[in-house]
């Protein structure tokens, strides 16, 4: 890949949509993508971590619980579609700062929440900011990389997410406990917007897409965008990986608080260990399928694959379940964390089956159908528990949920390469 040194000058090779900067500059554009991942799911764990102590504040049951817990995916996957479109669009620079800054505030003012109804509202607030996280994320990466090479930025990018909760969890349990569950919020949220600093020294200050001249920038994604085998496949697939995920993100610490009987404190230190080999296997399982592809690998059977490798972990939750102790139970949950393998394929694979001027959108519509997953997931789960009394139908559902996204990769997502759309003809 050419250099075109420091400056905020540069070129593009317009067959790929390529935006051509310092090799070392667009790593450190990755490692801010990755930061920002961490303290967006840093974010995230706040309300899962201090769940047991709202619940006391508020008086919350199972199924309100599930509500809390879903209600920031009501306007984050609404977000998606949208983000997605201004994400090929506009200037990422400016757009993810600003979002960032909103999904910061949103997190510091939850301490402050004096009712229900203003915790749910300033979730739905979080929701919107970060919305631009994947989408924007995605994005940028397939500027700065050729498609071969996307999948270890894909998935490093991606695994700040997984070190966020796994960080996360315990530092939450140790704030929430030293200080009380509302100073936490404001401390984690007002402090993380330091980060805008170095993101706006570091990212360039065009970092926008160039428009085919055969798109018409004004038009609605509607206008453009015709149903794709390998989109819906993609969303489908999507939509099964991040119900699986979604449930260890809001349900997990609860569940070794309520079910496994660990203190609040221990409980976010075990929590912790499946985050983190999740994270670590997101940009090992996108190297290693990087490298076999370097060496001449066919990248369609490669990246699914990989995926299936990933999949196949999934099941081991139900063990998990089933498990003694607690230490078993732990056991089950690190190796049903190395789904985390699927992660970097899974962008891969969008950013080889959409146009690159589409990537930003098509991560939206993906985006938008994993995260009815996250809808869905927190709600069911606090349905079943609540009528079972018991985790185990939850975490089976999950892990059928997850092995069934393999049909969509392998049957309807095809060859990894991008097709063009023919524009829809004027009214």
């Amino acid at each position: 890949m050419s250099k075109a040194g420091n400056s905020d000058s540069v070129g593009r090779a317009t067959d790929a949509g390529l935006f051509f900067i310092s090799n070392s500059r667009r790593w450190v554009v990755v490692g801010l993508l990755f930061v920002a991942s961490f303290i967006n799911y840093l974010d995230r764990a706040t309300i899962s971590v201090a769940l047991p102590l709202i619940s006391v504040s508020f008086g919350l049951g199972p199924e309100t619980k599930g509500i809390v817990l879903s209600s920031f995916f009501w306007s984050y996957a609404l977000m998606q579609i949208p983000i997605g479109w201004c994400a090929d669009r506009w200037n990422l620079r400016w757009l993810y700062a600003g979002l960032f800054a909103v999904w910061s505030l949103a997190c510091g003012l939850t301490g402050f929440a004096g009712s229900l109804l203003i915790l749910i509202l300033l979730r739905i607030l979080l929701g919107v900011g970060e919305s631009i996280y994947l989408p924007g994320g995605t994005k940028i990466v397939s500027m700065l990389f050729p498609s071969q090479e996307r999948g270890f930025p894909s998935g490093l990018f991606d695994s700040g997410t997984r070190l966020g909760l796994a960080v996360g969890a315990p530092l939450i349990a140790v704030l929430t406990v030293r200080y009380g569950w509302r100073h936490m919020f404001a401390l984690v949220g007002f402090t993380a917007i330091i980060w805008l600093c170095p993101w706006l020294l570091a990212a360039p200050r065009n970092l926008q897409c160039v428009r085919s001249p055969a798109v018409t920038v004004g038009s609605p994604p509607a206008r453009r965008i015709h149903l794709s085998r390998n989109l819906l496949g993609i969303c489908l697939g999507f939509f099964c990986f991040d119900y699986y995920w979604y449930l260890l993100v809001t349900w997990l610490p609860d569940y070794l608080v309520t079910i496994r009987h660990l203190t609040q404190v221990r409980a976010g230190f075990y929590a912790a260990l499946p985050y983190l080999v999740f994270g670590a296997c997101e940009p090992l399982g996108g190297w290693i399928t990087d490298w076999f592809i370097r060496w001449g690998w066919d990248e369609t059977r490669t990246r699914k694959t990989m995926l299936t490798v990933a999949f196949l972990s999934g099941p081991l939750l139900i063990p998990a379940a089933r498990a003694e102790t607690a230490l078993g139970a732990l056991a089950f949950l690190i190796g049903a964390s190395l789904v985390g393998l699927a992660t970097g394929n899974l962008f891969a694979v969008l950013q080889c089956c959409a146009p690159p001027h589409d990537v930003g959108i098509w991560t939206g519509f993906e985006n938008f159908a994993g995260n009815i997953g996250g809808i869905l997931a927190p709600l069911i789960t606090g349905f079943l528990i609540a009528r079972t009394g018991t985790y185990l139908p939850a975490f089976a559902l999950a892990a059928g949920v997850l092995v069934a996204g393999l049909i969509a990769y392998w049957l309807i997502v095809g060859e990894l390469k991008p097709r063009s759309f023919v524009e829809a003809p004027n009214s």
